[in-house]
Protein backbone atom coordinates (compact mmCIF):
# COMPACT_ATOMS: atom_id res chain seq x y z
CA UNK A 1 0.00 0.00 0.00
CA UNK A 2 2.88 2.11 -0.88
CA UNK A 3 1.32 3.66 -3.62
CA UNK A 4 -1.32 5.13 -1.30
CA UNK A 5 -3.85 4.54 -3.27
CA UNK A 6 -6.72 5.42 -0.37
CA UNK A 7 -5.90 6.17 3.16
CA UNK A 8 -5.86 3.70 5.72
CA UNK A 9 -7.26 4.27 8.93
CA UNK A 10 -6.94 2.60 12.26
CA UNK A 11 -9.90 3.44 14.41
CA UNK A 12 -8.14 1.88 18.26
CA UNK A 13 -4.46 1.64 19.04
CA UNK A 14 -2.37 2.51 21.54
CA UNK A 15 1.80 3.24 21.21
CA UNK A 16 3.35 3.36 24.20
CA UNK A 17 7.40 4.05 24.38
CA UNK A 18 7.88 3.15 28.33
CA UNK A 19 5.92 -0.43 28.06
CA UNK A 20 6.57 -0.65 24.34
CA UNK A 21 7.99 0.31 21.03
CA UNK A 22 6.85 3.59 21.24
CA UNK A 23 7.22 5.79 17.46
CA UNK A 24 9.39 2.74 15.96
CA UNK A 25 5.79 0.67 16.16
CA UNK A 26 3.90 3.33 14.56
CA UNK A 27 6.65 2.98 12.06
CA UNK A 28 5.58 -0.69 11.28
CA UNK A 29 1.89 0.80 10.69
CA UNK A 30 3.06 3.48 8.44
CA UNK A 31 5.45 0.87 6.62
CA UNK A 32 2.52 -1.29 5.83
CA UNK A 33 0.47 1.38 3.99
CA UNK A 34 -1.18 3.10 7.07
CA UNK A 35 -2.21 6.62 6.92
CA UNK A 36 -4.29 7.59 10.09
CA UNK A 37 -4.69 6.31 13.15
CA UNK A 38 -6.68 7.28 16.20
CA UNK A 39 -4.32 6.90 19.32
CA UNK A 40 -6.35 5.65 22.06
CA UNK A 41 -5.33 7.12 26.02
CA UNK A 42 -3.98 3.73 28.14
CA UNK A 43 -5.34 3.21 31.37
CA UNK A 44 -3.62 4.97 34.51
CA UNK A 45 -1.86 1.96 35.76
CA UNK A 46 0.19 1.72 32.23
CA UNK A 47 2.31 4.93 33.94
CA UNK A 48 2.58 3.57 37.38
CA UNK A 49 -0.18 6.25 38.32
CA UNK A 50 -2.93 5.76 41.13
CA UNK A 51 -5.63 8.35 40.66
CA UNK A 52 -6.44 10.17 43.86
CA UNK A 53 -8.23 12.96 42.06
CA UNK A 54 -9.31 13.46 38.39
CA UNK A 55 -6.98 15.86 37.81
CA UNK A 56 -4.52 12.98 37.99
CA UNK A 57 -5.40 11.57 34.16
CA UNK A 58 -3.80 15.01 33.07
CA UNK A 59 -0.22 13.11 33.47
CA UNK A 60 -1.86 10.09 31.09
CA UNK A 61 -3.61 12.95 28.31
CA UNK A 62 -0.03 14.86 28.21
CA UNK A 63 1.62 11.67 27.67
CA UNK A 64 -0.70 10.95 25.21
CA UNK A 65 -0.39 13.88 23.32
CA UNK A 66 3.41 13.69 23.59
CA UNK A 67 3.57 10.37 21.89
CA UNK A 68 1.06 11.50 19.28
CA UNK A 69 3.70 14.56 18.63
CA UNK A 70 6.62 11.87 18.28
CA UNK A 71 4.29 9.94 15.95
CA UNK A 72 3.18 12.66 13.03
CA UNK A 73 7.14 13.23 13.01
CA UNK A 74 6.86 10.04 10.77
CA UNK A 75 4.24 12.01 8.34
CA UNK A 76 1.45 9.76 9.85
CA UNK A 77 -2.00 11.65 10.59
CA UNK A 78 -2.47 10.92 14.19
CA UNK A 79 -6.39 11.94 15.91
CA UNK A 80 -6.07 11.83 20.17
CA UNK A 81 -9.37 10.17 22.18
CA UNK A 82 -8.66 10.68 25.57
CA UNK A 83 -11.23 9.40 28.25
CA UNK A 84 -10.87 7.03 31.58
CA UNK A 85 -10.79 3.35 30.75
CA UNK A 86 -13.93 1.37 32.33
CA UNK A 87 -11.85 -1.02 34.74
CA UNK A 88 -10.08 1.73 36.40
CA UNK A 89 -13.54 1.47 38.61
CA UNK A 90 -12.52 -1.68 39.63
CA UNK A 91 -8.95 -1.01 40.89
CA UNK A 92 -10.00 2.31 42.12
CA UNK A 93 -13.43 0.58 44.23
CA UNK A 94 -10.55 -1.84 45.79
CA UNK A 95 -8.60 1.00 47.97
CA UNK A 96 -11.62 3.77 48.28
CA UNK A 97 -15.45 3.60 48.36
CA UNK A 98 -17.31 3.44 45.49
CA UNK A 99 -18.93 6.85 45.39
CA UNK A 100 -15.60 8.24 45.52
CA UNK A 101 -14.04 6.00 42.86
CA UNK A 102 -17.61 7.21 40.27
CA UNK A 103 -16.90 10.74 41.23
CA UNK A 104 -12.71 10.34 40.42
CA UNK A 105 -13.59 8.56 36.94
CA UNK A 106 -16.04 11.58 36.03
CA UNK A 107 -13.99 14.03 37.16
CA UNK A 108 -11.12 12.29 34.53
CA UNK A 109 -13.79 12.33 31.96
CA UNK A 110 -14.50 16.45 32.85
CA UNK A 111 -10.51 16.98 32.05
CA UNK A 112 -10.61 14.64 29.40
CA UNK A 113 -13.32 16.90 27.56
CA UNK A 114 -11.13 20.05 28.56
CA UNK A 115 -8.55 18.35 26.05
CA UNK A 116 -11.59 18.25 23.03
CA UNK A 117 -12.98 21.93 23.87
CA UNK A 118 -9.28 23.05 23.23
CA UNK A 119 -8.72 20.91 19.74
CA UNK A 120 -5.95 19.05 21.32
CA UNK A 121 -7.77 15.39 21.30
CA UNK A 122 -10.79 14.94 18.87
CA UNK A 123 -12.98 12.25 21.06
CA UNK A 124 -13.83 10.67 24.02
CA UNK A 125 -13.27 7.50 25.87
CA UNK A 126 -15.41 5.63 28.29
CA UNK A 127 -17.51 2.61 28.71
CA UNK A 128 -18.05 -0.22 31.17
CA UNK A 129 -15.94 -3.56 32.01
CA UNK A 130 -16.30 -6.04 29.32
CA UNK A 131 -16.05 -9.00 32.22
CA UNK A 132 -18.28 -9.52 35.40
CA UNK A 133 -18.84 -7.57 38.09
CA UNK A 134 -20.70 -6.83 40.96
CA UNK A 135 -24.23 -5.32 40.20
CA UNK A 136 -23.10 -1.80 42.13
CA UNK A 137 -20.24 -1.94 39.90
CA UNK A 138 -21.55 -2.37 36.73
CA UNK A 139 -24.54 0.46 38.07
CA UNK A 140 -21.56 3.41 38.97
CA UNK A 141 -19.83 2.10 35.76
CA UNK A 142 -23.57 3.19 33.62
CA UNK A 143 -23.29 6.15 35.79
CA UNK A 144 -19.77 7.29 34.62
CA UNK A 145 -20.69 5.73 31.05
CA UNK A 146 -23.80 8.65 31.13
CA UNK A 147 -22.11 11.14 32.44
CA UNK A 148 -19.42 10.36 29.43
CA UNK A 149 -22.06 10.71 26.79
CA UNK A 150 -22.90 14.02 28.10
CA UNK A 151 -19.96 15.49 27.79
CA UNK A 152 -19.30 14.41 24.02
CA UNK A 153 -23.12 15.77 23.75
CA UNK A 154 -21.66 19.03 24.91
CA UNK A 155 -18.37 18.93 23.13
CA UNK A 156 -20.18 17.74 19.91
CA UNK A 157 -17.50 14.96 19.55
CA UNK A 158 -17.46 11.28 19.22
CA UNK A 159 -17.21 8.64 21.75
CA UNK A 160 -15.33 5.39 21.82
CA UNK A 161 -16.61 2.86 24.31
CA UNK A 162 -15.03 -0.39 25.85
CA UNK A 163 -17.85 -2.98 26.95
CA UNK A 164 -18.79 -6.11 26.92
CA UNK A 165 -18.83 -8.22 23.99
CA UNK A 166 -22.28 -7.79 22.14
CA UNK A 167 -24.40 -5.10 20.89
CA UNK A 168 -24.64 -2.69 24.10
CA UNK A 169 -27.96 -1.71 22.76
CA UNK A 170 -29.05 -0.33 25.83
CA UNK A 171 -26.29 2.33 25.49
CA UNK A 172 -28.60 3.80 22.28
CA UNK A 173 -31.03 4.61 25.05
CA UNK A 174 -28.43 6.10 27.42
CA UNK A 175 -27.18 8.01 24.46
CA UNK A 176 -30.68 9.80 23.55
CA UNK A 177 -31.22 10.44 26.46
CA UNK A 178 -27.48 12.72 27.10
CA UNK A 179 -29.17 14.46 23.88
CA UNK A 180 -25.92 12.01 21.88
CA UNK A 181 -26.33 10.65 18.10
CA UNK A 182 -26.00 6.82 18.53
CA UNK A 183 -24.30 6.88 15.30
CA UNK A 184 -21.25 8.62 17.13
CA UNK A 185 -20.72 6.51 19.86
CA UNK A 186 -17.74 3.77 18.75
CA UNK A 187 -18.50 0.42 19.66
CA UNK A 188 -14.54 -0.26 19.77
CA UNK A 189 -13.79 -4.32 19.33
CA UNK A 190 -17.52 -3.85 17.89
CA UNK A 191 -19.85 -6.54 16.08
CA UNK A 192 -22.02 -6.04 13.17
CA UNK A 193 -24.59 -6.51 15.56
CA UNK A 194 -24.47 -3.40 17.57
CA UNK A 195 -26.90 -0.77 16.68
CA UNK A 196 -23.97 1.53 17.64
CA UNK A 197 -21.25 2.13 15.33
CA UNK A 198 -19.38 -0.64 15.01
CA UNK A 199 -15.42 -0.79 14.87
CA UNK A 200 -14.47 -4.24 13.94
CA UNK A 201 -10.89 -5.59 14.49
CA UNK A 202 -9.26 -5.96 11.03
CA UNK A 203 -9.25 -9.46 11.15
CA UNK A 204 -12.95 -9.64 12.02
CA UNK A 205 -14.68 -11.99 9.65
CA UNK A 206 -17.75 -9.51 8.70
CA UNK A 207 -15.56 -6.75 6.89
CA UNK A 208 -16.29 -8.23 3.43
CA UNK A 209 -20.04 -8.83 3.51
CA UNK A 210 -20.44 -5.51 5.60
CA UNK A 211 -18.68 -3.24 3.19
CA UNK A 212 -20.82 -5.03 0.35
CA UNK A 213 -23.69 -4.17 2.16
CA UNK A 214 -22.60 -0.47 2.56
CA UNK A 215 -22.90 -0.53 5.70
CA UNK A 216 -21.17 2.30 7.71
CA UNK A 217 -18.27 1.09 9.87
CA UNK A 218 -14.51 1.29 10.39
CA UNK A 219 -11.52 -0.95 11.00
CA UNK A 220 -8.97 -1.29 14.20
CA UNK A 221 -6.01 -2.98 15.21
CA UNK A 222 -6.58 -2.30 19.18
CA UNK A 223 -2.79 -2.80 19.33
CA UNK A 224 -1.73 -2.44 23.08
CA UNK A 225 2.44 -2.00 22.41
CA UNK A 226 3.18 -3.79 25.70
CA UNK A 227 6.29 -5.59 25.28
CA UNK A 228 5.03 -8.35 28.14
CA UNK A 229 2.43 -8.87 24.91
CA UNK A 230 3.90 -8.44 21.80
CA UNK A 231 1.28 -8.32 18.88
CA UNK A 232 -1.40 -8.10 21.33
CA UNK A 233 -4.56 -7.90 20.19
CA UNK A 234 -3.52 -7.47 16.57
CA UNK A 235 0.14 -5.84 15.41
CA UNK A 236 0.48 -2.40 14.21
CA UNK A 237 0.77 -3.68 10.62
CA UNK A 238 -2.67 -5.66 10.73
CA UNK A 239 -5.19 -2.98 9.26
CA UNK A 240 -3.22 -1.67 6.60
CA UNK A 241 -1.78 -5.28 5.35
CA UNK A 242 -5.80 -7.07 5.64
CA UNK A 243 -7.11 -4.12 3.63
CA UNK A 244 -4.47 -4.69 1.12
CA UNK A 245 -5.44 -8.34 1.46
CA UNK A 246 -8.75 -7.74 0.87
CA UNK A 247 -8.46 -5.02 -1.59
CA UNK A 248 -6.21 -7.90 -4.23
CA UNK A 249 -8.18 -10.41 -3.38
CA UNK A 250 -10.96 -8.53 -4.76
CA UNK A 251 -13.13 -8.71 -1.40
CA UNK A 252 -13.55 -5.23 -0.94
CA UNK A 253 -13.36 -2.13 -3.80
CA UNK A 254 -11.00 0.69 -4.03
CA UNK A 255 -14.67 2.49 -3.08
CA UNK A 256 -15.28 0.53 -0.35
CA UNK A 257 -11.78 1.54 0.96
CA UNK A 258 -12.38 5.23 0.89
CA UNK A 259 -15.93 4.81 2.69
CA UNK A 260 -14.29 2.43 5.32
CA UNK A 261 -10.93 4.48 5.76
CA UNK A 262 -12.05 8.05 4.76
CA UNK A 263 -16.18 9.05 4.71
CA UNK A 264 -17.18 6.68 7.30
CA UNK A 265 -14.80 8.15 9.67
CA UNK A 266 -15.30 11.72 8.58
CA UNK A 267 -18.69 11.53 9.54
CA UNK A 268 -18.34 9.62 12.76
CA UNK A 269 -15.49 11.53 13.89
CA UNK A 270 -15.81 14.92 12.09
CA UNK A 271 -12.62 15.02 10.85
CA UNK A 272 -10.78 15.46 7.40
CA UNK A 273 -9.26 12.78 6.36
CA UNK A 274 -6.57 13.25 2.81
CA UNK A 275 -3.63 12.16 1.25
Amino acid sequence: MRSRLFPITDDHIHFDPKNGRGVEAAKDFLHAGGTHMFLVSKPSWSFGIEPVSGDDYRKVFDETLRVAAAIRETGLVVFPILGVHPAEITRLSERMPLAAATRIMKEGLDCAAEYVRDGRAVALKSGRPHYEVAPEIFSASNEVLSHALELAAGCRCALQIHAESGPCADVVTMAEAAGMNPGRVIKHYGSPDTPLHPSLVARHEAVPLMAKERRPFTMESDFMDENSRPGAVTGPKSVPRITKKLFEAGEITEEDCYRIHGDTVEKVYGVKISL
